[in-house]
């Protein structure tokens, strides 16, 4: 990390992702090297029980902090404390981004041109019809009304604070309720939400590996028709559980 204070934070949640981040963090430090600004990566060991912390440090995060209850949203919020950066971007574990991406986001921020956003995302490698087909009706519904995913999310500090951060009350769909909070905040000050179109994030299809197209068409009309779910940790374990270390641990 830069003997400078930080001006904008990476902050990287992880779940038992010791095997993605690796590629993640590689693809962060080399944007974090093309930047003008001293910044730092934080990764958020979420009560893992693999390698995740020991993996962290050793790939390139500049500090891990421990957040002991399972979810993303504290997680994201330990990562937000953790750092005195002026400037938040939260990247997800399986998420790569690029240079050109960080320094659109950044300059967006230094310029007050906006109070914060996001990415078109695009999956990474060969996807399913149901995959591509959520991930361009989701591409739509970002554009239309300027939500960003959770998987490339970068915002003021000053505003993130001032709204409350990601809702604690939340398991999934965090990042939503984040999005609209911060349009209101920033439409008052004349800032706007910005989704950033020519530059896309790209995350992993790993969960269209893990379930078949009939449950992932399931669970989403299941959130669709009972948005309440999105506030239990059991109903919202589509994205907590990691079927493929279940099966090498023979559960």
């Amino acid at each position: 990390m830069s003997a400078a204070s930080p001006v904008f934070a990476i902050i990287i949640p992880a779940y038992n992702e010791a095997e993605e981040l690796p590629v993640t963090l590689a693809a962060v430090r080399r944007a974090m090297a093309a930047q003008d600004l001293p910044g730092e990566c934080i990764v958020v060991d979420n009560h893992s029980s693999d390698d995740t912390a020991a993996v962290a440090k050793a790939c390139g995060a500049d500090r891990v902090v421990f957040e002991p209850v399972n979810q993303i949203a504290r997680a994201r919020n330990a990562g937000a404390a953790a750092t005195v950066a002026e400037y938040l971007v939260f990247v997800d574990a399986d998420t790569r981004i690029e240079a050109a991406l960080l320094t659109t986001a950044l300059h967006l921020l230094r310029h007050r041109l906006c109070v914060g956003g996001g990415a078109v995302v695009r999956f990474e490698g060969e996807t399913s019809a149901v995959g591509r087909l959520a991930i361009g009706f989701w591409k739509r519904i970002s554009l239309f009304t300027r939500t960003a995913a959770g998987s490339f999310f970068f915002c003021r500090r000053e505003a993130f604070h001032a709204v409350g951060g990601f809702d604690l009350r939340l398991y999934a769909a965090e990042e939503v309720l984040l999005s609209r909070q911060l349009r209101k905040w920033g439409r008052a000050r004349g800032q706007k939400f910005t989704i950033i179109t020519d530059l896309p994030v790209v995350t992993s299809a790993r969960k269209l590996r893990w379930y078949s197209d009939l449950q992932i068409v399931g669970w989403i009309l299941f959130m669709v028709l009972m948005p309440f779910a999105i506030r239990s940790p059991r109903l919202c374990g589509f994205w907590y559980k990691r079927p493929d270390q279940e099966k090498k641990q023979g559960r």
